[in-house]
C-alpha cells in the first residue's frame, strides 16, 4: 500500500510538472498565447472551400483539428467551458463527406463546414439535448430538429453541442449567463473573468475562440445578439418564422427563433440561407413563403449603405459613455459610406416589456410540457411540474440560483386564458404597428440602429448578471429581424452595433450590415486575458 501511494504521488508530481511545461508562454501583457492549429484562426467559409479545392486540407483533417483545439483550449487551457459535448461520429461523417468530394459530389453550400449547435437543439445522434439541465443529461432525441437536418443536407459537419444559460435563461430572475448544471460557467475568451452573456453563451464563445466555423444559437430576447456583442462576432436573429423551431426546447412560440453566429457577415449569411424552409410542424414558417431566400450571400454589397436612410434609436444609449463614443464613431462611418442618419424615438419599454414576460410565462408552460411529453420513456421529467420537483432534489441545480420563473409559469393557465390573449395583443401592437413599423414609415427608413449592449460584466455566481443596457427587445418581442456586428472595443472588451427593421427584411439588413463591416473591420480574435 505504501509503495502504491509513493507511485501515485510520483505520477502526480510528474503530471503536474508536465502540465506546467505545457502551459503556453506568457507575453509582456500577461496574455497567454494558445497556438493550437493556428491556421484555423479567423478562417472563413470561402477560405476553407478554397483550401479543399486546392487539396491543402481534407474535411477529416479540419474537423480533427477543430476537435483538438476544443480539447486543448475549451476543456484545458483557459477552460472556456463553451462546449458540452463533442459529436462522437464527427470523424466518420467527415470521412464520408471527403469521399463524396473526391467523387465530385457536394451536398450543398456548406459541404465540409464545421458547425456547433446550442444544446437546446435536437440532433438525432449520439449527443444528448440537455438545455444544460441535469434532468435532461441523458435525453437523446429520436430525430434531428428541422434546422439540424437542413444543415446536414447542406453538407455541414455538426461537431458538437454548446453550453448555454440553463433552459435558455428562463429559470430564475437572478442568474449568471452562461451557467448550467451540466456545463458549468462559460467564460468570455477576451477576459476570462468576464461574462459571455446568454443564453447562447457557448455558441458565441466557440465562434469567437475559433473552435468552429460557425454556431447556431437561439433567441427569445437577446440570446443571440448579446453573446455576439460580448464575444466580438456577428449574430443574426431572423424574423420569427424564417427558420423552423421544431426540435428546439422552447420558451416562447411568439418570440423564439434559431439563428447563425459567425465571425463575418458573409459566413452568417451562408448559414442563414441553408436553414430556411417551410416546415409543416412549425406553422410560423408558413408565413415565410415567398419572403425567404436559399442564398443570402447574393445580397452582400460593400456599397450597401450608399443611399440608405438609417434611423438611430436615440433613447437606446446613455448606459455607458464608452459605448456612446463608439456609437458616435459608427454613425460617422455609416455617413461616410453614403447613408443618411436621422434620430428616431422608440416606444417606451413599459408599453410592452411586462406584457412580453406574461406571454413568455404562458407559452413556456405550454411549449415545455409539449416538448417533455415527447421525450423517450424513462426520463425523469414529463412536465414542467416534474422539472420543478427534480430541481428541488438535485444537489447542483439550485446551488446558485432559484427557479422562481419555472414556478411562476407552472401557475399559468392555457393559451385560451384572457390574460394571455390580452398581453399578446398589447405587446405586438406596441412593438409592431406602434413600434418598428411606425418608426420606419414615419421617417421613410431602410433600417434602425442602436448599440447592441454594454461591455461584458464580471461573472458573479452569487449576485448574478448586471448588464448596463441593451437594444434587443424591440426586434425580439415584435418577432422582427436584427443583426449585430462588431463596433469596436472598450479596453479589451468588444461591443457591437445592431441593425434591425421590418419583418422579412433580412436581405436588406445583411446588405447594410456587410457594408458597415467591410468599411470598419472591427473584429479581433480574443487573447484569453485572465482579468483586466
Amino acid at each position: 500500500m505504501k509503495g502504491g501511494s509513493t507511485i501515485k504521488k510520483t505520477a502526480y508530481i510528474a503530471f503536474f510538472l508536465f502540465m506546467i511545461a505545457c502551459q503556453p508562454p506568457v507575453n509582456n501583457t500577461g496574455t497567454r498565447e494558445y497556438k493550437v492549429h493556428p491556421w484555423l484562426e479567423e478562417l472563413t467559409i470561402a477560405g476553407l472551400r478554397k483550401a479543399y479545392q486546392d487539396g491543402r486540407y481534407t474535411i477529416s483533417e479540419v474537423v480533427k483539428a477543430y476537435i483538438e483545439r476544443i480539447n486543448k483550449i475549451d476543456m484545458a487551457g483557459p477552460e472556456l467551458n463553451s462546449i458540452i459535448s463533442i459529436n462522437p461520429d464527427a470523424l466518420s461523417i467527415s470521412a464520408e463527406l471527403d469521399r463524396e468530394m473526391r467523387e465530385g459530389r457536394l451536398r450543398g453550400p456548406l459541404h465540409g463546414i464545421p458547425v456547433i449547435l446550442k444544446d437546446n437543439i435536437d440532433t438525432g445522434d449520439r449527443m444528448p439535448t440537455t438545455a444544460g439541465s441535469n434532468a435532461l443529461a441523458a435525453s437523446f432525441a429520436s430525430r434531428d430538429s428541422y434546422i439540424a437536418g437542413k444543415l446536414r443536407e447542406a453538407g455541414a459537419v455538426i461537431i458538437g453541442k454548446a453550453n448555454l444559460s440553463e433552459f435558455a435563461n428562463f429559470r430564475a430572475r437572478t442568474s449568471s449567463s452562461g451557467w448550467s448544471a451540466v456545463g458549468g460557467q462559460t467564460k468570455n475568451p477576451y477576459v476570462l473573468d468576464r461574462n459571455p452573456c446568454g443564453s447562447s453563451s457557448g455558441s458565441g464563445v466557440a465562434v469567437s475562440a475559433n473552435l468552429c466555423m460557425a454556431a447556431i444559437g437561439t433567441e427569445t430576447n437577446g440570446s443571440i445578439v448579446c453573446p455576439s456583442n460580448h464575444n466580438g462576432i456577428v449574430g443574426i436573429k431572423p424574423t420569427v418564422g424564417l427558420l423552423s423551431r421544431r426540435g428546439i426546447i422552447p420558451i416562447s412560440y411568439t418570440q423564439d427563433t434559431p439563428g447563425p453566429m459567425a465571425r463575418t457577415v458573409e459566413d452568417a449569411a451562408a448559414f442563414l440561407g441553408a436553414m430556411t424552409g417551410i416546415d409543416p410542424e412549425d406553422l410560423k414558417t408558413l408565413e415565410s413563403e415567398g419572403k425567404s431566400h436559399r442564398d443570402y450571400t447574393k445580397f452582400l454589397d460593400a456599397d450597401g449603405l450608399k443611399g440608405k436612410r438609417i434611423g438611430l434609436v436615440k433613447n437606446s444609449g446613455g448606459f455607458s459613455v464608452h459605448v456612446d463614443t463608439l456609437m458616435m464613431r459608427a454613425i460617422r462611418d455609416i455617413k461616410a459610406a453614403g447613408a443618411e442618419v436621422t434620430e428616431v424615438d422608440a416606444p417606451p419599454s413599459g408599453t410592452y416589456g411586462g406584457a412580453s414576460f406574461q406571454v413568455m410565462l404562458y407559452e413556456f408552460r405550454d411549449g415545455l410540457n409539449r416538448y417533455f411529453s415527447g421525450l423517450a420513456e424513462g426520463m425523469p421529467v414529463r412536465s414542467l411540474k416534474d422539472l420543478i420537483e427534480f430541481n428541488l432534489k438535485d444537489s447542483v441545480e439550485l446551488k446558485y440560483f432559484d427557479q422562481n420563473i419555472l414556478i411562476e409559469a407552472e401557475k399559468k393557465g392555457d393559451l385560451n386564458t384572457p390574460e394571455y390573449k390580452q398581453a399578446l395583443s398589447a405587446m405586438l401592437r406596441a412593438t409592431r404597428e406602434n413600434g418598428i413599423d411606425r418608426m420606419m414609415d414615419d421617417n421613410r427608413l431602410d433600417a434602425l440602429i442602436a448599440p447592441t449592449g454594454s461591455p461584458a460584466w464580471k461573472t458573479d455566481l452569487i449576485l448574478g448578471d448586471y448588464s448596463r443596457g441593451g437594444s434587443s427587445s424591440l426586434a425580439a418581442i415584435s418577432g422582427y429581424p436584427a443583426i449585430t456586428v462588431p463596433m469596436g472595443f472598450v479596453n479589451e472588451l468588444p461591443v457591437g452595433i445592431t441593425f434591425f427593421g421590418r419583418a422579412w427584411s433580412e436581405a436588406l439588413l445583411i446588405e447594410i450590415a456587410y457594408a458597415y463591416e467591410q468599411a470598419t473591420r472591427h473584429r479581433k480574435p480574443p487573447r484569453f486575458r485572465a482579468t483586466d
